[in-house]
């Protein structure tokens, strides 16, 4: 990472540091792609299973993630600082909150995760594939936290590329496991669905071991001794640590968990076979949601670094080139998801009934794409200047006080039905990118105006 000089010199600083954490997130969600692939195969019950599973964890997971994001933003402003001493301390501390939180997530899910899937009155099946599929990946869970925190470290200095190969590397080996223990193939048990959480917790511990033998290995990075050099727990640090990663958190949590309350109300009031459509259409829209996601982690490291070295113009032209990149290339993928619907439907599949519910619902899908890319790359680069109380409280508001009340009552008292759900979706979405976008302004004025009074 440096201080560009040229429109120039920052595309092209913004290119290298966006198609290696493109390339990461594809690869990493694919190990989601491979896992409902695989159990659609399996059965429908072993499908609709992991779509519930699914909807449990991808909130959890998400928003804790989103907390040790904050890595990301404050690792990126003290190298825009020059304060390059103080990362290992900061990076060791995040380590003991990934810790914690991984004590917590299992505590929760060990008194409440089967009381909870009771609630939904699921099909006997489905109800046994969903809370084994999990227990199996919450053996992972502890390593993909921490994998979380060393990939927000390397990231936060542009090293982007060194991600990618943690999880190229390992991509092929989740396959494997699948295929293993989903089909019961080497002499394995056939585990279905279940054997979906027994690969990606193993592959969870890969990408961990990986990535500490890239910080322990790769020149840039051993210099910080983040994992030779510990420090003892820093409540200060850890405050603001969580000052700015619990709002991240809350956000992100908020806006994953209208999804899977999605699938979990389409569970409790419509059949299996509209779960699994409902599934394949989120499974899908969500890997070509990698591509704004992925522009968006990239503003937070580029917007971070030029705010924290004091540069707001720099830090505006980069906004520029987030959310025209984000709209170009979501366009580009829904002309393909338009195109290829039914092909896409059959790779999970091959019941014809349930690729005639999925079908219509991938254009409901196209329609919330275009919002839910302006949002994230406003998240992205509000993220970057550590601005976060205000866009969680936008997120609050806009998916489920809007978004998630507008769909469950234009399911459950209209003529809609679960179709309705995807309309509250897109209400909620195209709401959170107004406010995100209103705040964005209203920041970055603020922080020009501080810059020019400091200058004075």
């Amino acid at each position: 990472m440096y201080h560009t000089e040229s429109k120039r010199e920052m595309w092209r600083q913004f290119i290298t540091i966006l198609w290696p954490i493109l390339m990461t997130q594809v690869l990493l969600y694919s190990m989601n792609l491979v896992d409902t692939m695989m159990s659609g195969r399996a059965g429908v019950a072993d499908l609709a299973g992991v779509a519930i599973g699914s909807s449990f964890w991808a909130p959890v997971s998400t928003g804790i993630n989103g907390v040790l994001l904050a890595v990301t933003a404050i690792v990126a402003q003290l190298l825009g600082a020059g304060l390059k001493d103080e990362v290992n301390h900061t990076v060791n501390q995040a380590m003991y909150i990934a810790g914690a939180l991984t004590v917590s997530v299992a505590v929760l899910g060990f008194f409440f995760l089967d009381d909870l899937l009771v609630l939904m009155s699921l099909d006997a099946s489905v109800h046994d594939i969903a809370y084994k599929y999990l227990a199996a990946l919450s053996t992972g869970v502890l390593p993909l936290f921490l994998f979380s925190v060393l990939r927000n470290f390397i990231d936060a200095q542009g090293l982007t590329r060194i991600s990618l190969y943690v999880i190229a590397t390992s991509l092929p080996l989740n396959v494997f496991f699948n295929y293993a223990f989903i089909f019961g193939k080497f002499g394995l048990p056939a585990l279905g669905g279940v054997g979906a959480g027994v690969a990606t917790a193993i592959t969870y511990w890969l990408i961990l071991f990986i990535a500490a033998g890239m910080v322990l290995k790769v020149e840039k990075l051993k210099d910080f001794q983040v994992l030779k050099r510990f420090t003892l727990p820093d409540f200060s640090v850890i405050g603001h640590h969580l000052a700015v990663g619990i709002p991240i958190g809350i956000l992100i949590f908020v806006e994953t968990s209208i999804f899977s309350m999605m699938t979990l109300l389409i569970g409790i009031m419509f059949t299996t076979e509209i779960i699994a459509a409902n599934q394949i259409v989120l499974n899908f829209t969500t890997m070509l949601f990698m591509l704004p996601l992925s522009i968006s982690m990239s503003m937070t490291i580029v917007v971070g670094f030029s705010a924290g070295g004091g540069r707001f113009e720099e830090a505006k032209l980069y906004r520029t080139m987030g959310v025209a990149s984000s709209l170009g290339l979501v366009g580009v993928a829904s002309i393909v998801l338009y195109l290829f619907r039914e092909p896409i439907s059959y790779l999970y599949t091959r019941d014809p009934d349930v690729v005639m519910i999925t079908m219509p619902l991938f254009l409901f899908a196209i329609v919330y794409q275009f919002s839910d890319a302006l949002q994230a790359a406003f998240q992205g680069i509000l993220r970057g200047y550590k601005d976060v109380v205000w866009p969680s409280i936008i997120a609050i508001v806009s998916y489920w006080l809007i978004g998630m009340t507008t769909g469950y009552v234009l399911a459950a008292y209209s003529a809609f039905g679960f179709y309705g759900l995807w309309i509250g979706i897109i209400a909620g979405l195209t709401c959170a990118a107004i406010g995100f976008y209103i705040r964005l302004r209203l920041i970055e004025k603020k922080k020009l105006q501080e810059h020019l009074q400091e200058g004075l």
